[in-house]
């Protein structure tokens, strides 16, 4: 393989600003591929995916590299030769590049993978956490799990065609896909592709969601005609297909804290060609509070610490803080006691999150179904989404359905 200095250089750049200045890996990669407009699927590739390894296993990186936070842009180099010698790629003759000690960092490689934390690079935190959490056995596997590239999968527009039409219109544009054994909506794609700029998706023939996050208005169980309320529909994944499993009939009132996530709802639904969502900016518990008894389903998509989706996300890990969890559960709980009551008699309400841990999950559930605003409520069904066993994002969703009984 022959490098490139541009790309090597672009690829110490998006480190750089994921790292040192924080910034979030999906928007750095999107703002590091815009520096060349020569570069083509190759280069613009090879930036993105190095770059997310890099973010994936920094700890074993600059563990073997033997160099701290926050690095200078001579440590980022060490950083992305260790990356290179454990990818057998040849270092090329830069200055940038000191003498690098293969047999050594093959050595400490070998020596660090044993240990858990390095070999899939977590902080101890999260790794005591969720062993404690999970188990031991199962923390192990997910980890792994959830360290493999996530693939590119799509949910099919039901409002503009079926999963086989899709098919057929991307397959015109050279991309192949795949369905996927129990997600009657989903398409997988085989090898990577840039699905945003075809027709297809102009046109609003689907949208891209990880199977896993599919299944989770698939539960809520909608009708057409019906009044359905998406509490934390952020920009509006599962709203759009929330509007396509109601075709378009009833109303579907999408709230979001964000205005700004709203308006990429807005311009989501008009390509979708959703015309029955109506988006709420939650300015003041006026919003919600009107809508108190009058829907028949509620979803809560609630927010999370991610530990779900950081195939997606692999920054997230480095994000987190250990007091999160104790804020975040807080405000699940709110939401879940507040939202609820939006939900009329007889109804029902979807909990989810793209978390794996049972402290934001069954446990939110077990607490609000034994509160004041859970009473009337029963647990139905609820599912927890493993990438250990799934293959696809952790996930959790419950079905709760509210008593008939004035």
């Amino acid at each position: 393989m022959r490098l490139h200095r541009n790309l090597v250089f672009a690829v110490i750049d998006a480190l750089n600003l994921i790292f040192n200045e924080g910034e979030y890996a999906d928007k750095v990669v999107q703002k590091v591929l815009k520096y060349d407009k020569r570069w083509g699927a190759r280069d613009r590739g090879f930036i993105a995916e190095t770059t997310y390894e890099m973010v994936r296993y920094k700890r074993l990186y600059a563990e073997i590299a033997e160099v701290k936070a926050p690095f200078s842009r001579p440590e980022l180099f060490r950083m992305w030769a260790v990356w290179a010698v454990l990818k057998g790629i040849e270092l090329p003759d830069w200055k940038q590049i000191e003498p690098t000690p293969e047999r050594r960092i093959k050595g400490k490689f070998d020596e660090l993978s044993k240990i858990r934390k390095y070999r899939e690079a977590v902080p101890d935190w999260i790794d005591e956490l969720c062993a404690k959490s999970l188990g031991d056995k199962l923390w192990t596997k997910e980890l792994e799990a959830l360290n493999k590239k996530a693939e590119v999968i799509l949910r099919t527009n039901t409002l503009k065609n079926t999963k086989e039409q899709l098919r057929n219109a991307l397959k015109k544009e050279g991309i192949e896909t795949e369905p996927i054994k129990g997600y009657p909506l989903a398409l997988r794609l085989p090898e990577r592709a840039n699905v945003f700029v075809t027709e297809a998706f102009k046109n609003g023939l689907f949208e891209v969601q990880d199977a896993s996050s599919q299944l989770v208005a698939e539960l809520l169980d909608v009708k057409p005609g019906q009044r359905v309320v998406d509490t934390c529909a952020g920009a509006g994944g599962k709203s759009l297909h929330l509007a396509a499993l109601m075709e378009n009939k009833g109303q579907l009132i999408a709230m979001d804290i964000y205005g700004s996530k709203l308006k990429e709802l807005k311009r989501r639904a008009r390509r979708n060609g959703a015309h029955n969502i109506e988006p709420r900016e939650i300015d003041s518990t006026k919003v919600y509070k009107k809508l108190y008894g009058s829907a028949d389903r509620v979803l809560i998509d609630a927010p999370c610490t991610g530990l779900g989706v950081i195939r997606r996300n692999p920054d997230t890990k480095w994000k987190l803080q250990p007091d999160f969890l104790d804020k975040i559960t807080k405000t699940q709980q709110e939401i879940l006691r507040n939202y609820s009551k939006i939900v009329k008699n007889g109804g029902k309400l979807v909990y989810a999150t793209c978390s794996i841990l049972p402290q934001e999950n069954s446990d939110q559930v077990t607490s609000f179904l034994a509160s004041d605003e859970g009473k009337e409520f029963k647990l139905v069904k609820e599912n927890k989404v493993y990438a250990s066993k799934s293959g696809y994002d952790g996930f959790y969703m419950a079905l709760l359905e509210k008593s008939n009984q004035q």
